[in-house]
């Protein structure tokens, strides 16, 4: 991310972590007001499931108060559970459903070429992922809404917290570009924080069914998989027209289908935000 969209911070430092992916604090973001997300209090990833112990420990200095897995019990039986990180509650709210995969993303790992080529060729990839955001917009309220509610809670709200999913781009992508859109991020700094999933460290590292994780991959299979495993910014501007065009307005949305009022928009920003 450049410079002027994430300013330089020491608090803002990622750590190295071997078994986690995608990791990163969202602090630094600047919002149209002219505050930015404070560091510490909002952070993404892929899943824990691979947290090594030394993760584990860096993790639990980070002091969180809520891990928001974004998984689906599939996800879960295929890569294993969070560690237990002390003091820290962990809360699942799926954002896909397991019976609407049918299997799917076992079938990508363990897929030979023509399989593959049926389910993700001629565009079937890139229109699965699409359709995808949309559902997450128009089927997932209650769990975003669950989200919004913990982190506004009053007596006890639910930071400094980590999202994450499998990979940590798309539901977890989703769900911190909402909330960053809720305290008023510039657009073009929350499409670029959704774009660093891109960067070859922060890749999600697929598993097929002989253990290999791909670094041999078929040339085939890798452009067959590429819409799955990419962060298209073409995906996240999906997930803002389906707002636009069911609700009118990201506030509209915002309050309407996610219940967050002004009032504990305000909260939210008072409580995520620095001058």
């Amino acid at each position: 991310m450049t410079q002027e969209v994430r300013a330089a911070d020491a608090a803002g430092s990622e750590p190295e972590l071997t078994g986690v992916r995608n990791f990163r604090d969202v602090g630094g973001l600047p919002t149209t007001d002219g505050r930015r997300v404070r560091y510490g209090v909002l952070f993404r990833s892929g899943h824990l499931a691979h947290a090594t112990d030394e993760d584990t420990a860096v993790l639990g200095g980070l002091r969180l108060h809520t891990v928001f897995d974004f998984r689906n019990s599939d996800d879960i039986a295929l890569e294993g559970p969070d560690p237990q990180l002390p003091g820290t509650r962990h809360l699942n709210l799926p954002l896909s459903d397991p019976a609407q995969g049918d299997g799917f993303w076992r079938t990508v790992r363990d897929g030979d070429v023509a399989t593959l080529r049926g389910l993700l060729g001629d565009g079937k990839g890139e229109a699965r992922m699409t359709e995808a955001y949309r559902r997450m917009i128009l089927e997932r309220n209650e769990e975003h809404a669950r989200m919004m509610a913990e982190l506004t809670d009053p007596a006890d709200p639910a930071v400094p917290a980590l999202m994450h999913c499998a990979a940590g781009k798309d539901r977890a992508g989703t769900s911190i570009a909402l909330v960053l859109t809720a305290v008023g991020v510039e657009r073009s700094a929350i499409e670029a924080d959704y774009l660093e999933s891109n960067a070859r460290h922060r890749r999600y590292r697929v598993v097929r069914g002989d253990g290999s994780t791909g670094v041999a991959i078929d040339p085939e299979i890798r452009e067959l998989l590429s819409p799955l495993f990419e962060a298209r910014i073409a995906y996240l501007r999906t997930a803002f027209a389906t707002i636009e065009d069911k609700w009118g307005s990201t506030d509209r949305y915002l309050e309407q289908a996610l219940d967050l009022t002004p009032a504990r928009r305000e909260v939210l920003r008072e409580r995520l935000l620095t001058d």
